[in-house]
């Protein structure tokens, strides 16, 4: 069979290719075997190659870290599967492979919805639904505000948040997503600029601001500390754009803001993992959750697949395509 594999870790165009690789073991107890179907070519995924994320694979060896595939083989004791299933596959599992034998464990079989949209479901959606719901209380009506809001996580904040029954203060750096985001969903979108807290503040006409949702750093994170009312909290979950934080001193010493960072890898985030998905699986169903898709690849095209993420949009590898 063929995999995705990394010869070390380096930029994506010089390291990556599609090629040979040993089939996998048989499954045996409480295993399966899985027929990947389609894979997301995330930010982290880029991060990984190049050797600068905090999990990585060895090297060399195979990558990516999010998909859905079909058992096509099932070991003793398992009993809550069948083959022919869509499965959502374990991160961490380097798992842009044809085929590979995993536990069996954890696993529940997908209803039939749109492949790409179900291949993104174990990353981003339960990013959102944690961020929303584990580190403040928020009660319908409650404000959330977020950078970065069309990314991957932003558009799912916005989905799962209107579900919740709160409202969401979206700050994006381009004009023309303005009114693609209220499509979305969005209750409010702002450009970034010198007026934001201003504009921001009118927005929500006395709402309460009680969560902040940071994924640049930098100065951007210390906007929304200034944004957010009274006693909030701001979680910051990645580094867009800055390593470092910059938050007014004013923020956490008088209006008690406090500030969290939040990792999908860190135990008691994968433990919280499985019952965010399922709570999100719905909405990915019915639209509710829909990523807007700018390029699929066939996995011998990686390394165009690698070039289109680098350069933005998300990117979705078919191992149904070749």
């Amino acid at each position: 069979m063929k995999a995705i594999q990394i010869s070390a870790f380096g930029e994506p165009r010089d390291v990556l290719r599609f090629g040979d690789f040993p089939e996998p073991a048989a499954p045996g107890l409480n295993e399966v075997l899985v027929q990947l179907e389609a894979s997301p070519f995330n930010p982290h995924d880029l991060y990984v190659i190049k050797g600068g994320f905090p999990v990585l694979p060895t090297a060399p060896g195979p990558v990516g870290n999010e998909g859905v595939g079909r058992v096509i083989g099932l070991g003793a004791d398992v009993d809550h599967l069948a083959i022919g299933d869509r499965v959502l596959l374990p991160t961490f599992t380097w798992l842009w492979r044809e085929r590979m034998t995993i536990p069996a464990a954890g696993l529940f079989a997908l209803p039939d919805a749109d492949l790409h949209q179900l291949s993104m479901l174990g990353i981003n959606p339960p990013t959102a639904a944690l961020l929303l719901s584990e580190y403040t209380a928020l009660e319908p009506g409650d404000w959330v505000v977020q950078n970065a809001a069309n990314s991957g996580v932003g558009r799912a904040v916005i989905g799962i948040a209107k579900a919740r029954g709160f409202k969401t203060l979206n700050i994006v750096r381009r004009p023309e997503l303005v009114s693609e985001l209220k499509a979305a969903g969005a209750d409010v979108v702002l450009i970034a600029g010198d007026d934001t807290k201003a504009e921001a503040e009118k927005a929500v006409e006395g709402g309460r601001i009680g969560l902040g949702i940071d994924a640049i750093g930098g100065e951007a994170i210390g906007l929304l500390a200034d944004i957010v009312s009274l006693r909030a909290t701001v979680v910051a979950y990645s580094i867009l754009g800055s390593a470092t934080m910059s938050i007014p001193a004013w923020s956490p010493i008088f209006k008690q803001v406090t500030v969290h960072g939040f990792f999908l890898g860190n135990p008691d985030s994968a433990a919280a993992t499985p019952a965010a998905v399922q709570d999100v699986l719905p909405l990915v169903i019915s639209g509710g959750l829909h990523t807007p898709i700018s390029g699929v690849y066939p996995p011998s095209a990686v390394v165009d697949a690698a070039v289109h993420a680098e350069r933005g949009g998300k990117v979705i590898i078919d191992f149904t395509a070749e």
